[in-house]
């Protein structure tokens, strides 16, 4: 199971990706099928970083329970994605 720490490695690395394809939409507004890829790849990685959230979250609120943090799970994106805002 991944720490804590790991998963806000991924969280960060995530995000410096997410900055980057948006910076990259902005060069490829002129080519269809590059802007429709880097798009592809944006919903993936906002699918990720909803995902690593969601297990973050989980461990801490198990730690603060008293349960023991690696008990938590991923969640598939379909239910992490179907979460109410």
């Amino acid at each position: 199971m991944a720490s804590d720490e790991s998963i806000l490695d991924r969280i960060e690395a995530l995000v410096a990706e997410e900055h980057r394809l948006h910076h990259r939409e902005e060069d490829d507004a002129v080519d269809d099928a590059a802007l429709a890829e880097d798009r592809r790849r944006l919903d993936r990685v906002s699918v990720e970083l909803d995902r690593c959230w969601d297990l973050l979250r989980q461990r801490r609120a198990r730690r603060s329970a008293g349960s023991d943090p690696e008990g938590a799970d991923v969640r598939d994106a379909d239910t992490v994605e179907g979460y109410q805002q």
